[in-house]
């Protein structure tokens, strides 16, 4: 599968990215919902250059450890706990 191929299974919205926020509002996708200790519930959000990344961590990692390797589902995987 190729970068758009697996950037097209996610959903996008307007947003700021956790690990570029300093791009401001850019199209991003929920990867995770977190809880902070004051409450409530929290939607991490990525844009496309960081949801690349990870998917590419992700898939490295999944070959390391001879496991296969299946795109698009951070938000899933993240939250199966």
């Amino acid at each position: 599968m190729d970068r758009q191929q697996i950037l097209d299974l996610y959903e996008w919205e307007d947003g700021l990215c956790f690990r570029c926020p300093s791009k401001g509002e850019v199209p991003t996708a929920h990867i995770k919902t977190i809880r902070p200790p004051a409450g409530g519930l929290q939607d991490v959000r990525a844009c496309r250059e960081c949801v690349a990344a990870i998917e590419a961590e992700r898939e490295k990692c999944a070959l390391r450890h001879g496991q296969p390797y299946e795109p698009g589902s951070l938000a899933d995987s993240e939250e199966r706990e």
